[in-house]
């Protein structure tokens, strides 16, 4: 009997798909892969027509599986998100725009979680699943405490904990942002600076994103009992 192998799926939601946030995802998937999964990255960005929840509560109705679920709309996003039902792992990546994930980020996770949750207090989680958001961010580190970024954008994970029982973020501060600063106008950071940072910091960054794919995929081995 062939050996049942982790499922993960990594969702990009930036538009840039090999800048800083597809770099990260592609560590953690990497890492993904040398633990044995079998890995699947979409950017959303390649998605026609993506919109969040319709808010036509079919999700929400009596007699609604709660077990495995996925949402009711059969649009051009209803294949991924089913490949997301399917995952035993879903790390998300996103830059931070005006404090918060990607619009198109935040459509599928609508997406993704509202069918699964449940305003019935007496519906007990069933098929949990292993949760991560990547952010990536301009702002250096104790910037991004100053304008509250762990609790704004711990509602996202902690949604994705909230509904499927694990979440957790992995913050890359102060990244390198265009390809050629000599065409931006902007006076609030130096490229000396950033060149600097990001030669310094970038690969410590990218090793963290690895560890984590890696690791996820190890608690889903113990939780699935494989």
């Amino acid at each position: 009997m062939e050996e049942r192998k982790i499922k993960v799926l990594l969702v990009n939601g930036s538009p840039r798909p090999n800048h800083n946030t597809g770099k990260a995802l592609k560590a953690a998937m990497e890492g993904a892969k040398d633990a044995g999964a079998d890995v699947e990255l979409l950017n959303l960005y390649t998605v026609k027509n993506l919109k969040g929840c319709y808010s036509c509560f079919q999700c929400q109705r009596k007699g609604f599986s709660k077990v495995d679920p996925v949402c009711c709309i059969k649009d051009e996003t209803w294949p991924w998100l089913d490949k997301a039902r399917e995952a035993d792992v879903v790390i998300f990546g996103s830059p931070v725009y005006f404090s918060y994930p990607t619009g198109l980020l935040r459509a599928f996770i609508e997406r993704f979680l509202f069918p699964k949750h449940s305003y019935d207090s007496k519906v007990k989680l069933v098929n949990p699943k292993n949760t991560a958001c990547i952010f990536t961010m301009n702002c250096p580190r104790d910037y991004m405490d100053h304008m509250n970024y762990p609790v704004l954008l711990g509602y996202t994970t902690d949604g994705c904990k909230h509904v499927y029982g694990f979440g957790e973020s992995l913050y890359i501060c102060n990244t390198y942002q265009f390809d050629d600063y000599s065409q931006m106008q902007f006076d609030l950071f130096r490229e000396e600076d950033k060149h600097a940072y990001r030669d310094a910091h970038f690969q410590e960054d990218l090793d963290r994103a690895k560890d984590l794919g890696s690791r996820l995929v190890e608690e889903a081995k113990k939780r699935l009992d494989l």
